[in-house]
């Protein structure tokens, strides 16, 4: 009897054990099969689309920027939702402040678009472009201190960089004083690089 008893513990412990084993393989295939997706350009342009591209890359071109770094500023501020209004009030696809926008119409060389008009693709497009053009130029074309400034004003940033607080780096941009545009330039490079490997 205990024979009995012993072997059946036996073919359980090893009926148990050949599960387990299952499992696991099953759980790698599954983990191979998701890794496989990630590199899989389909997968990543369905993760991380392009919208209004002609658009973008026509005013990119226009004021000598990249259209991807456009691109990835769009993705972050509005996801490409064309009527966003932020808590704030930043307007439209670049979530420009309506302020921002009388200031941007005034300039010389700015587009001359109603800057009422935030909600409409095109007009948010070309204001914002200008605009992060003109921040770029402003920090003698550190892209990185440009995109910090689109999200808390360039004052602020030259006063950061003048104070030793930032040195206007994206290797240093955890030393940005001020966590929301800390994270905001971490997300825009972030997904810059995933647009530059997914699109190039």
């Amino acid at each position: 009897m205990e024979k009995v008893v012993r072997s059946a513990e036996w073919r359980m412990k090893g009926s148990a054990s050949g599960r387990r084993r299952r499992w696991m393989v099953l759980l790698f295939v599954l983990l191979a099969i998701v890794f496989a997706l990630m590199q899989s350009k389909w997968v990543a342009r369905w993760m991380y689309p392009l919208y209004y591209y002609d658009d973008i890359r026509a005013e990119a071109g226009r004021y000598d920027l990249d259209p991807l770094l456009v691109a990835a500023v769009v993705r972050v501020e509005s996801s490409f939702v064309e009527d966003r209004v932020s808590k704030v009030g930043a307007v439209g696809l670049m979530q420009l402040m309506p302020d921002t926008a009388q200031w941007i119409v005034q300039q010389p060389g700015a587009p001359r678009v109603s800057p009422d008009a935030l909600k409409d693709p095109k007009t948010s497009l070309a204001m914002g472009t200008w605009y992060l053009s003109y921040l770029v130029h402003r920090f003698q074309g550190n892209s990185v201190a440009a995109v910090a400034a689109y999200n808390a004003g360039p004052n602020r940033v030259e006063r950061w960089l003048k104070e030793g607080q930032w040195d206007g780096t994206l290797d240093q941009a955890d030393r940005i004083p001020v966590g929301e545009t800390r994270h905001f330039v971490q997300r825009v490079f972030f997904t810059f690089d995933r647009y530059k490997e997914i699109y190039l």
